[in-house]
């Protein structure tokens, strides 16, 4: 398994080793003693999936403390463009996204610490999601920001008119309205 960190603190990409043969392939997607020899110490409590078609946005979405949660996410089928924002207020990358390609071609995963909002883009006719969280969901810590926030500066690779987005996702603030309570720093 091979962990690269990310211009994000806290945030990395992990890279299985994959064994093929004539009859498939095998992986390892989560080691515990592989994370903790390399820092990162979770805690995972809750597992959750999602399928979406083409063209489907879901997010930003996110936790407030005490409820914010590290994740770690996959695609068990299709292919995703994964965006992930720092919103730790006083980090050097505040406001910035980090995005990847995560597919069930390049097996790539994406540890996602709490402190950041989480979307993503489905780009093959439909895709399976797949995450790890180290907090339960609340409902009434749920924090999001608006995909088209001018502000965030993502250019998505799709027409806006040919996105589907939930009605709960088209209606959150954009990050100057959001409510945040991350530190950078504090929230781990």
């Amino acid at each position: 398994m091979e962990i690269t960190k990310t211009e994000f603190e806290g945030l990395y990409i992990i890279k299985p080793q994959v064994y093929t043969d004539n009859r498939g392939f095998f992986f390892e997607s989560y080691n515990q003693k592989i994370f903790e020899k390399n820092g990162l110490i979770y805690n995972f409590v809750q597992d959750n999936q999602s399928m979406s078609k083409k063209n489907v946005f879901r997010g930003f979405h996110y936790q407030l403390e005490p409820y914010s949660q590290t994740k770690l996410v996959r695609v068990l089928k299709g292919s995703v463009i994964d965006y992930a924002i720092d919103l730790r207020r006083g980090s050097p990358t505040f406001g910035k996204c980090f995005s990847i390609e995560l597919s069930e071609e390049n097996k790539l995963q994406l540890l996602i610490p709490k402190g950041f909002a989480h979307g993503f883009l489905t780009i093959t006719e439909t895709a399976e999601f797949f995450y790890k969280c180290d907090n339960f969901y609340n409902r009434e810590s749920e924090g999001g920001i608006r995909f088209d926030d001018p502000e965030l500066n993502i250019t998505l690779p799709v027409e806006k008119e040919k996105l589907i987005i939930s009605e709960k996702d088209r209606n959150l603030p954009f990050l100057k309205d959001a409510k945040i309570n991350f530190i950078f720093g504090e929230t781990r």
